[in-house]
């Protein structure tokens, strides 16, 4: 069972923060950020960590990751997923196994599987909770960085899953790094709140930290609010881009 309503309330009341508007224009060159929207965390039933039944916050996130992503294409705007992908050997405690490397817990969503075809999209694999760090290659190059670098992006819009974990790491690694320069030309990290979710345990689970879905969400989004992302309520294109 979910919290209450009036404990959401009390909470959104407690720590409010503002949510903006965000059109995007095709004078300034933005790109798209997919944070783990696969198997593995989305779809119903396909693994340790997936949603047991339907879950509204989710499906509404993927619809809105799927508007957005079709958007971006028909405009060849650039667009960078990120994917969990583990080995075997390599658990990520406190979690169980999930989203292993070369199962289909690891892959896209049905709703955005066409993307791995689009030339506009980077697709990058990560095995830890935070993509900024999960780009990290061996010898010490950032796929991300790169991504960003090549197609001299200035802002930036994420969404995925989960607000509160692999969104607000990625986010967070993402403004420490814009702000000691290691990201020029971005300058805005938005995320989209709809576009956004997370999952939900009860208090009630024996042996399992209680994580309230609708609690944690708004906690994500303060957390990465506070430390410089701005957060949108509604995106859409100016009509300059809309023509583009």
């Amino acid at each position: 069972m979910k919290m209450a309503s009036p404990t959401i309330d009390l909470l959104k009341s407690e720590i409010p923060f503002e949510q903006e508007k965000m059109v995007l224009s095709g004078d300034v060159v933005s790109g798209l950020v997919l944070v783990d929207i696969v198997n593995g965390f989305c779809t119903v039933g396909a693994g340790n960590l997936a949603p047991r039944e339907l879950d509204i916050q989710i499906s509404g996130m993927i619809n809105e990751s799927e508007r957005l992503a079709r958007l971006f294409c028909e405009k060849k705007w650039p667009i960078m997923a990120f994917l969990d992908s583990h080995d075997l050997h390599r658990p990520e405690e406190p979690y169980p196994l999930h989203c292993s490397k070369d199962t289909d817990e690891s892959n896209l969503v049905p709703a955005l599987q066409w993307l791995e075809n689009e030339a506009n999209v980077t697709i990058r694999r990560k095995d830890c909770f935070d993509a900024y760090l999960g780009s990290i290659e061996n010898d010490g190059s950032n796929v991300f960085v790169n991504w960003v670098k090549k197609n001299q992006i200035k802002s930036i819009l994420v969404v995925g899953i989960c607000t509160d974990i692999c969104v607000m790491d990625f986010v967070s690694s993402t403004l420490s790094a814009r702000n000691r320069g290691f990201l020029t030309p971005l300058q805005h990290v938005v995320v989209y709140s709809r576009g956004c979710a997370t999952f939900d345990v009860p208090r009630n689970i024996i042996g399992a930290l209680a994580h309230p879905q609708e609690f944690m969400h708004h906690v994500g989004l303060c957390m990465m609010k506070e430390r410089g992302a701005k957060i949108a309520s509604e995106v859409s294109f100016d009509a300059k881009s809309q023509g583009a």
